[in-house]
């Protein structure tokens, strides 16, 4: 049998080894940084969250809708904070029906280590596009996942698409 390998799987595995208690966590240091930036793939900020895209997607366009606040737990969350990711995950879905024209969508969130959340410490939601079709061979065989588009690309997309939801919005 030939090895399809993933080496950045690895890396993200990797990450976690060397994490204490006393590290700032990866979700809090993300949401201090400049949109515009190639050092981050933040493409929104809101009052109490912003979205992101994920360094470890499950698909192209895998997005995270993150709390500002470090809370673990749905519990934690204020109905200003509920409210405010709800509407930030429904403009997370419109962006990327204009960008990517996915078929569909996972939602939702892992919550706790045996649910499989990478990171349990700091609350966020998945947002997934989807396309009939889109498991193959790779996944289901290889456990390897082909991401077709470069995150970047991605990021500028979104934030194009979001800018112009937000404006019409206005309109």
């Amino acid at each position: 049998m030939n090895n399809l390998w993933s080496p950045w799987r690895s890396n993200y595995i990797e990450s976690f080894k060397t994490k204490t208690d006393s590290d700032v966590c990866v979700f809090c240091e993300a949401r201090n940084m400049n949109i515009n930036s190639d050092d981050t793939l933040l493409i929104y900020k809101n009052e109490l969250c912003y979205i992101v895209l994920n360094l470890y997607p499950y698909n192209s366009g895998h997005l995270l809708v993150i709390p500002y606040r470090h809370i673990s737990d749905m519990y934690g969350l204020t109905k200003d904070e509920l409210a405010e990711i709800m509407e930030s995950v429904k403009l997370a879905m419109k962006a990327l029906e204009i960008t990517m024209k996915p078929q569909g969508f996972n939602f939702g969130a892992n919550l706790g280590k045996a649910a499989g959340a990478g990171i349990d410490s700091h609350l966020h939601f998945h947002v997934v596009p989807r396309w009939n079709g889109d498991i193959n061979f790779m996944p289901a065989i290889g456990e390897v996942k082909i991401i077709s588009q470069d995150l970047l690309a991605t990021k500028k997309n979104l934030i194009e698409a979001i800018n112009n939801i937000l404006s019409n919005k206005k309109n």
